[in-house]
């Protein structure tokens, strides 16, 4: 149990670095780009790249499969996760009147949710088992 908490931690610091690397590549690439759809690819990519290399290194294991095949897992899979979140911000704005007027309270559940999501994919779908702390 100890050692799900440490991962949980563990992902949910590397998904907030994730973010803050998200918002940076993203406001860049779009000075250059002046297209919001590519440059939120860019940022995407770029950021769950980061999370990528993060998570193995300290949240989880390096699976079997090479890290190129391991990348391309974690990129499709993380997208369950936005999913997600996207659809629980926009059920609850659409649904609540408290959260239409009060969005930035319906991005964070939609956040936990998602996150709740890419944990338990990248957990048990891109790194297999969970690291053991011994």
């Amino acid at each position: 149990m100890l050692n799900l908490a440490r991962q949980l931690i563990s992902f949910g610091g590397i998904g907030t670095l994730g973010f803050i690397i998200d918002a940076a590549v993203f406001t860049g690439a779009n000075l250059f780009l002046q297209n919001l759809y590519l440059s939120r690819l860019v940022s995407y990519l770029a950021a769950a790249s980061s999370n990528w290399i993060l998570n193995r290194k300290f949240t989880f294991k390096a699976s079997d499969r090479s890290p190129v095949q391991e990348w391309g897992r974690f990129l499709l899979l993380q997208t369950a996760g936005g999913a997600v979140n996207y659809g629980v911000y926009a059920l609850l704005v659409t649904a609540y009147p408290f959260f239409a007027s009060h969005p930035i309270a319906a991005i964070a559940v939609g956040s936990v949710a998602g996150m709740g999501v890419n944990f338990l994919t990248a957990k048990f779908f891109v790194f297999g088992d969970a690291r053991d702390p011994s």
